[in-house]
């Protein structure tokens, strides 16, 4: 596996991010125009309002399904890195750092971990910002 850094941590699943996407909106688009056409002829009218429920269902499910997953592995980032500051420090990770700060800060090493958690807080740091002040990068090979 390649070595994480700054400029190539994001990932990307080709077939859910583009290839399952796409089909999910040609799907929906195809049966909203069924729908529409459906609405002149009363014999094809229960189909297409199956059809188009379907589509919106799996429209919306793909961002919930997403989401989901991307909420509890947030929990368990958040779990781990207080145990992490906890172990390091004794005390407790500050309750005003937002889950995205916490996010990044998963990438800092331990030696750069305190100080940059102090500084997100104290300079109230973006993510993105926390992300590139880490000089030794700590990949997280594990995110789904």
């Amino acid at each position: 596996m390649k070595r994480q850094s700054y400029s190539n941590h994001k990932r990307n699943i080709p077939l859910f991010h583009f290839v399952m996407f796409g089909l999910t909106i040609c799907t929906l688009v195809g049966s909203i125009y069924y729908y529409l056409v459906s609405l002149n002829n009363d014999d094809n009218f229960y189909p297409s309002c199956l059809l188009l429920s379907i589509s919106v269902i799996l429209f919306m499910s793909f961002f919930f399904y997403r989401g989901f997953a991307l909420r509890a592995e947030d929990r368990a980032i958040r779990a781990e890195e207080s145990f992490r500051h906890f172990v390091l420090t004794g005390k407790q990770l500050d309750s005003r750092l937002h889950i995205n700060q916490i996010n990044a800060l998963r990438y800092a090493p331990d030696d750069e971990f305190i100080f940059l958690a102090k500084e997100a807080v104290e300079r109230q740091m973006s993510a993105e910002e926390i992300k590139k002040s880490i000089k030794r990068w700590k990949g997280d090979y594990h995110r789904v």
